[in-house]
């Protein structure tokens, strides 16, 4: 017969009742890479549906403590999604949760949420339209009561070098000048027959390149315009990379490439003016990363906003 399992009156807890071994403050503590569906507030989109995962951490602001309470962490996040469509205004007032819960040990906290952002793009020319993932990154921390809310987005797009066209251009005149070297005089069949045919005796190189920003909101915003920067970089760079592709689609992307050459430096002065053009952000971070088909390596650019205590130009971050 087995025995009567008795209830425990008081489980142990060693994060609370016992002190640090080394006596000593910690930035951050807490748990990532928490499974996340949640409601995003876009600002025109409205309420958005997304799934991803969370990093959600305190300080130990008191060098003789030996740990946090994760699981006040964990039941918080998940009260968080399941009741409330998360805008910047909302995720300050969690911080504030977030610090209640451990208000005799920290004094910061911090929340970041990653996920693929679904946006639905049409084709250039056919009536087509696809989806688009965005990886995107929601970033709210609390350090010395300050708040701070961040969107990080990284946005493909085709580049063709500027450089590579150039010397391609000149292989097409020199074989071209070769072929009719001979003849004083062209009909326009002539030359629309050896442009169908020797046409692409060269190319320009291209590739898929990335847009990396990282961009602060006000903490009053009622919701993240995601839509409006994605559309306001696309719009910059001009060859956004696409969803849907009929024949006349791809003949009219290839069009776009060839009108809109750009080196990586190219890319980087482009965003920086859509994005200061803006009055809703605070500061940018910007990395361009043309990803190179010649090279084993990619070109990169790197550019901020340039305020004073603003976003470093760090390679990384």
């Amino acid at each position: 017969m087995n025995k009567p399992i008795m209830p425990c009156t008081a489980l142990p807890d060693i994060a609370s009742s016992a002190t640090a071994s080394i006596s000593s403050r910690l930035d951050w503590v807490g748990m990532s890479g928490l499974a996340l569906p949640f409601r995003l507030s876009e600002s025109r989109r409205g309420s958005v549906m997304c799934q991803g995962n969370a990093d959600i951490h305190v300080d130990i602001a008191r060098p003789e403590v030996k740990g946090i309470h994760m699981s006040r962490l964990y039941l918080l996040l998940e009260s968080l999604v399941d009741d409330t469509t998360l805008s910047p205004e909302i995720l300050c007032l969690f911080l504030d949760t977030q610090l209640n819960s451990h208000r005799d040990i920290s004094g910061a906290a911090g929340l970041a949420i990653h996920f693929s952002y679904l946006s639905r793009r049409p084709a250039l020319k056919s009536a087509h339209q696809g989806w688009k993932a965005y990886p995107a990154s929601i970033h709210a921390t609390r350090v010395n009561n300050e708040p701070c809310i961040e969107l990080e987005l990284a946005i493909p797009y085709s580049s063709t070098c500027p450089c590579s066209a150039s010397l391609s251009r000149q292989l097409l005149a020199d074989e071209f000048e070769g072929d009719f070297s001979e003849r004083l005089h062209l009909e326009k069949g002539d030359i629309r027959r050896w442009l169908l045919e020797k046409g692409s005796l060269a190319t320009p190189h291209s590739q898929r390149s990335w847009a990396k920003l990282r961009v602060q909101i006000t903490d009053e915003a009622s919701a993240f315009p995601i839509e409006s920067i994605i559309e306001s970089i696309e719009q910059a760079l001009g060859t956004p990379v696409q969803t849907a592709v009929k024949r006349e689609d791809e003949q009219a992307f290839a069009r776009l490439n060839g009108d809109n050459l750009m080196f990586c430096e190219d890319a980087a002065r482009r965003i920086k003016q859509a994005l200061e053009a803006r009055s809703d952000l605070l500061d940018f971070w910007v990395r361009v990363e043309h990803q190179e088909s010649l090279h084993a390596h990619d070109a990169v650019a790197v550019v901020t906003a340039g305020i004073p205590g603003g976003y470093q130009p760090l390679l990384s971050r």
